[in-house]
């Protein structure tokens, strides 16, 4: 078994943990059963106050826990600990969700594709619905022309229809590994986006730059978040419509992308302002109209005047 440990790279798992104590621990555990020894753990504490310092310190001594000073969102925040893994050899960095359970032979299985081939850059799993077991949520994802995302395999159920690794657009940001050259080469995620888009526009980089991102479909994790019956919060409206303009922007998208982008956005708030079945949207409305304004103003980060 050492000498296998010597022959396997060094992945280093960065997760970002903020008030989720419990899930935190399920996720460490899940990686304490990984069948990939030459494994570490980097937890990154968002200033929790739940007890999870303690409680993951306590279970999981062998776990680097690093409290951060300033809440830079999710592209920020794990960039401080995609910079602890380079600092500490990483030949991987599996940047991961909390509220995430990886199967035992994920990682391996994962190492054993991006290996194939050195111009493979990112490797992403096949995440299902934590209360699916088979229900997907996301075999890799899709850029369209009109410069939309999406998940592909998005609720189907799994009967075996992605058998093989598959090259895709994109990675979810749920789980995503990628390789120490390409960080090296092209940088880490834009601290800018906060959180949404900045894994698409990760990826695109990545791409652009010759990279291969590839899925692996029998590389197995469950997600607990974006359930089926998810309904996205304001902010989720803000950074989704701010930070997909900036991905655009950013991107040199197209004209017609561009046209199609402003009439659906305009189109969304004039409906959310004007027909009564969509008076509850006020506050998704506001947070349209704020995040069109802070990309018109280059106003990025966190949003502002909300706590």
């Amino acid at each position: 078994m050492a000498d296998e440990t010597v022959k396997q790279p060094l992945v280093i798992s960065v997760i970002l943990n903020t008030n989720r104590r419990d899930d935190t621990l399920a996720c460490l555990a899940s990686l304490e059963k990984s069948s990939y020894s030459n494994l570490q753990t980097i937890v990154l504490d968002n200033a929790s106050i739940d007890g999870s310092l303690d409680a993951i310190n306590r279970r999981f001594p062998d776990v680097t826990v690093i409290p951060l000073q300033e809440n830079k969102g999710y592209a920020g925040n794990n960039n401080v600990g995609i910079q602890a893994a380079l600092e500490l050899g990483a030949d991987w960095v599996l940047v991961l969700n909390e509220d995430t359970i990886v199967d035992e032979e994920c990682i391996s299985k994962l190492i054993q594709v991006g290996e194939v081939n050195s111009k493979i850059g990112i490797v992403g799993p096949m995440v299902y619905h934590y209360d699916e077991p088979v229900g997907i949520q996301s075999a890799g994802g899709w850029l369209n022309s009109r410069w939309e995302s999406g998940h592909i395999g998005l609720n189907e159920a799994d009967n075996g229809q992605f058998k093989q690794p598959h090259p895709v657009e994109w990675i979810s940001g749920c789980a995503i590994l990628v390789r120490r050259a390409v960080i090296h080469q092209i940088g880490m995620l834009d601290e800018r986006f906060f959180y949404y888009w900045e894994e698409t526009e990760w990826c695109l980089r990545y791409r652009r730059a010759g990279w291969t991102i590839m899925h692996v479909p029998y590389a197995k994790l469950w997600h607990k978040g974006v359930q089926r019956d998810y309904k996205p919060n304001p902010n989720v409206t803000y950074y989704n419509t701010r930070n997909r303009l900036m991905f655009m922007k950013k991107h040199g998208a197209p004209l017609s992308a561009w046209g199609y982008t402003w009439y659906q956005l305009v189109r969304t708030y004039v409906t959310w302002s004007l027909l009564p079945k969509w008076a509850d949207m006020v506050d998704h409305r506001a947070a349209m109209g704020q995040a069109i304004l802070d990309f018109l103003r280059n106003r990025w980060g966190m949003r502002h005047g909300i706590h």
